[in-house]
């Protein structure tokens, strides 16, 4: 019988958002691939360390130790490289003890083609071509920041934590364009008279929703993820969020309406695995206190294409 990923929570993620593959991207981009493939070859006793992606990767994996939940989280890898320079990635998994079996070596090419075909939820990678593709697509997809520090391993991880930006995250754009294109009073104004109507739904609108069907399996004190919107809203546009994830009837475990307060010190008190955001400047100063990545805008064509065809229904 074939193995099943409908049921299942899938993470695609490249090699370069799961290891610190700087010093190696660096020889690529100097020297070409036949230097990268030589150093690959020589150092392949050489273990990796963790990179920005590798907290959440653990931490969900986690999560098929629970009673009834075992196989209920994937974790495929997702990588640009063949499979003659990927032995060291796969030693480097096994030395951390990391319950990852399965990956696409795309050998140069787009990994966007084999994001759906593996049913993925979420895609992590420091190429933003392919996450570009997986947004428009309709696949919850960011950019991994790498905030040139250490990313321990965490023993004993007791529950996942994963922060979300709202506006051009679990959003649309819609609002937040009026407040770039008219200023902060024409967007207060657009958010109360529209307090009542639900935003659209962003890139990742639908992963929130698969986490929160996940997050109903259990009580609310023992759920292994929990979840946070983190945004520059602020009394009174928070209304409008608020109805709109009641809408979605979605639960959402701690939220922030900073109005322009610095995100990274209430991340990292948080403790997030990942935080979510869809403008660099936040995810670059965010991520020297917790992982973070950024989320591009779907291009006009990805918006259509999602509407007419909205992808997989949340079954996790």
């Amino acid at each position: 019988m074939a193995y099943e990923l409908d049921n299942r929570l899938v993470i695609g993620i490249s090699t370069r958002a799961l290891f610190d593959l700087s010093l190696e991207n660096e020889i690529f981009e100097k020297e070409g691939v036949e230097s990268y493939r030589k150093y690959q070859t020589e150092h392949e006793g050489d273990i990796l360390r963790p990179g920005p992606g590798f907290p959440l990767v653990k931490a969900l994996l986690a999560i098929n130790a629970l009673p009834g939940q075992e196989g209920r989280v994937e974790v495929i890898i997702m990588s640009r490289n063949s499979a003659d320079t990927s032995l060291r990635v796969f030693r480097s998994i096994e030395y951390y003890g990391l319950d990852i079996t399965r990956a696409v070596l795309a050998g140069g090419a787009s990994l966007a083609p084999y994001l759906e075909a593996f049913r993925t939820d979420l895609f992590l990678s420091a190429y933003e071509d392919d996450v570009q593709r997986a947004v428009d697509s309709g696949i919850a997809a960011g950019i991994i920041c790498d905030g040139g520090r250490e990313y321990a391993q965490e023993e004993n991880i007791r529950q996942i934590r994963i922060a979300f930006d709202g506006d051009a995250v679990l959003f649309t754009d819609e609002s937040e364009r009026i407040f770039q294109e008219q200023g902060l009073a024409a967007f207060e104004e657009n958010e109360r008279l529209k307090a009542d109507s639900p935003l659209e739904e962003g890139p990742f609108a639908r992963f929130l929703k698969t986490i929160a069907a996940l997050q109903q399996e259990f009580s609310p004190e023992q759920a292994p993820i929990r979840t946070a919107l983190v945004t520059a809203r602020s009394a009174p546009a928070h209304e409008r969020v608020v109805r709109t994830l009641r809408a979605w009837n979605i639960r959402i475990d701690e939220a922030f309406f900073l109005g322009g307060i610095s995100k990274k010190e209430i991340l990292a008190a948080f403790g997030a695995h990942i935080f979510f955001d869809d403008q660099a400047a936040h995810t670059g100063s965010v991520s020297a206190a917790v992982p973070s990545a950024r989320v591009p805008s779907p291009e006009r064509k990805g918006r259509d294409d999602r509407k007419k065809n909205p992808g997989r229904k949340n079954i996790v």
